[in-house]
C-alpha cells in the first residue's frame, strides 16, 4: 500500500472517529448559552457561492493540522445543496483539501445548513451545523457558528479585514453569545 493511500486511510479513520465523537459528545456550552444564537433573516445561496478566506476560527480538532491559507469554496449543485471544498496549508507545507456537501435545513431563510465531509457508498454521514449568524449586505464577510457554540468562523471574500470591520464582527460575536477571544486568527498568504 502506498504512503499516499495509507495517509488517506488514516485521515478517513480520523474523520470517522471525529464524526462519532462530535455526534456523541455533550456540547461545551455554559449555562447562560443554552439558547442557540440567532441567524440572519435570509441568505441568497447564489450570492454566497464562491471563495471565502478564513480570517479567524475557534480552534478545532478537524483543522488542527492547518497552519494557514485556509479557504472555503462553495458551489450550488442542485436545489438547496452546495458543494463545499475546504483547503489549507498543512504543517508539512502541503495543500490539504476536503470536499463535502452542504444542505439547507431552514428553507425560509437558507441561514441554517448542515455540512458533511464523510461519504460512505454515496451516503453523506455525520452532518454538522453551519449557521450564518452575520452577513454583510454585499456578502463580503460572514460569521458562521453552531447552535451549541462549539464552533465558529469569520470568513471574508478577501484575505484580510480592516480593523474597523474586525472590531464590528467581534461586537457581533459578543451579541451572538460568543467570546471573541476564543477565535484565533488564521494566517493568510504564508508559504
Amino acid at each position: 500500500m502506498s504512503v499516499t493511500r495509507t495517509k488517506y486511510h488514516a485521515r478517513l479513520l480520523a474523520v470517522l472517529i471525529a464524526g462519532i465523537v462530535a455526534v456523541t459528545a455533550p456540547p461545551l456550552v455554559s449555562a447562560e448559552k443554552q439558547t442557540p444564537p440567532e441567524t440572519v433573516a435570509f441568505v441568497d445561496l447564489d450570492r454566497y457561492a464562491g471563495r471565502w478566506y478564513e480570517i479567524a476560527s475557534i480552534p478545532n480538532r478537524f483543522q488542527k493540522h492547518c497552519r494557514g491559507n485556509t479557504v472555503a469554496s462553495y458551489r450550488s449543485i442542485e436545489g438547496q445543496r452546495i458543494e463545499v471544498t475546504n483547503s489549507c496549508l498543512d504543517k508539512e507545507g502541503s495543500l490539504d483539501t476536503a470536499q463535502g456537501i452542504a444542505r439547507v435545513v431552514d428553507s425560509s431563510s437558507n441561514a441554517k445548513l448542515e455540512v458533511s465531509f464523510v461519504s460512505l457508498f454515496g451516503w453523506q454521514l455525520f452532518w454538522g451545523d453551519y449557521w450564518v449568524l452575520e452577513l454583510a449586505d454585499d456578502y463580503s464577510y460572514v460569521i458562521v457558528g453552531t447552535p451549541n457554540y462549539r464552533y465558529g468562523w469569520i470568513l471574508s471574500r478577501t484575505p484580510e479585514l480592516s480593523t474597523e470591520i474586525r472590531q464590528y464582527l467581534d461586537e457581533r460575536l459578543r451579541a451572538s453569545g460568543y467570546d471573541p477571544a476564543a477565535f484565533a486568527d488564521t494566517p493568510q498568504g504564508i508559504e
